[in-house]
């Protein structure tokens, strides 16, 4: 989990550096590496490219599409830092969900420390101006479906290849956001293919070590992991986009931590 939250977060880079794309055509380009990448690894693997649990894979397919449509969306409107705490309340989403879909319970007391993360979330937007609404809302929105493509993927831990899994975002991906590109299309120029190139070879990587974390360990314990990528958000912040980020922000991200922090200890114990 730590080597994919390493490798997101460059993504997230590649995608901010890409802001005057449509999403749709990142999401497209993104999908195509993807499906190439892992096209290759299941030719070598020697497995079938359309697994077993047909129904969870394309829901997790649908799910993930949604959730990234709306997290690229929020990363190019705010800062990485911003968006990607937003983002990490899909640890919430999927140990909520996890109660019903993988039949793991929560205790009574993360209910509390997840209560603690969202109070973070409204410290950053109730202390800081330059954070509309409407993003943050869309960012949680995000988290939520992000949730959802998670305990998908716990799902079929026993039925599937990891890569077969990650296949099934670019199937979706590739038809939907194809369409869309048709009516907002931007050609790209110069180091600008090769920042999308880099953005799904990074997306890929991600995705791949990412599964595996989610098919070996419990939900609750794999996404409080998740959160170590906003140190690497707000390096970039700083040292590429020159973003300081206000006072509000940073103790907003500190107390969302604090709830993390404070799940993993009591799964611990």
């Amino acid at each position: 989990m730590l080597i994919s939250s390493f490798a997101f977060s460059l993504m997230q880079v590649c995608v901010k550096l890409l802001s005057g794309f449509p999403v749709s055509e990142l999401i497209f380009f993104r999908s195509i590496v993807s499906l190439a990448l892992s096209l290759i690894v299941v030719w070598k693997v020697g497995i079938s490219p359309f697994g077993n649990s047909k129904k969870f894979l394309i829901l997790r397919g649908v799910f993930g599409v949604t959730a990234l449509s709306m997290f690229f969306f929020t990363l190019q409107e705010m800062p990485i830092a911003t968006a990607i705490t937003i983002q990490y309340l899909s640890p919430v989403f999927t140990s909520l969900f996890a109660i019903w879909i993988l039949k793991e319970p929560m205790k009574n007391r993360q209910w509390l420390f997840f209560a603690v993360s969202f109070a973070g979330i409204l410290v950053m937007k109730g202390f800081n101006e330059d954070i509309e609404t409407l993003y943050v809302v869309i960012g949680v929105i995000a988290a939520a479906f992000a949730g959802l493509a998670y305990n998908m993927i716990r799902k079929v831990k026993d039925t599937d290849h990891p890569v077969v899994v990650v296949l099934y975002f670019p199937l979706v991906a590739i038809p939907v956001m194809g369409v869309f590109s048709l009516f907002y299309w931007k050609t790209p120029i110069g180091k600008e293919w090769w920042l999308l190139l880099a953005m799904g070879v990074f997306t890929q990587i991600a995705q791949v070590y990412m599964t595996k974390a989610w098919q070996a360990e419990a939900a609750n314990k794999v996404a409080s992991l998740k959160y170590v990528g906003i140190v690497f958000a707000l390096f970039f912040d700083f040292s590429l986009f020159n973003i300081i980020p206000p006072w509000a922000n940073v103790v907003g991200i500190l107390i969302v931590l604090l709830g993390v922090v404070l799940n993993v200890k009591y799964k611990e114990k």
